[in-house]
């Protein structure tokens, strides 16, 4: 078991900056990949950012490639979500995962290449 709790959600206003972290507890951190997805209100959860085991390649979801920038630290057993010039189109509840996979785009760029999910944390950016 891998446990995932998410930190850093706020309100922000359009423009603005927030940064988002993710605790991970349980299994050895950094055998996994780490990913972020968003679900806003009446929507399918979608892809955000990824990152992987080796931390040797990041993926964007076009609409955040350029402004958001993920990261990890595998000493702190931590993965965090960089976001800048936020837009109103960008609220969400973000969540955490974490996927024990093979490190391909195909893999970590979907919810099925995940194993673990934190709770989400609400971003809200208004205009």
């Amino acid at each position: 078991q891998l446990q995932l709790v998410e930190s850093g959600g706020g309100l922000v206003q359009a423009g603005g900056s927030l940064r988002l972290s993710c605790a991970a507890s349980g299994h050895t951190f950094s055998s996994y990949n780490m990913g972020w997805f968003r679900q806003a209100p009446g929507k399918e959860r979608e892809f955000v950012a990824a990152i992987t085991w080796s931390g040797g390649s990041t993926y964007y979801t076009d609409s955040v490639q350029g402004r958001f920038t993920i990261s990890r630290d595998d000493a702190k057993n931590t993965v965090n979500l960089r976001m800048n010039s936020l837009k109103p189109e960008d609220t969400a509840v973000y969540y955490c995962a974490a996927g024990f996979r093979e490190d391909l785009r195909d893999v970590v760029t979907v919810s099925s290449g995940y194993d673990y999910w934190g709770q989400g944390t609400q971003v809200t950016v208004s205009s």
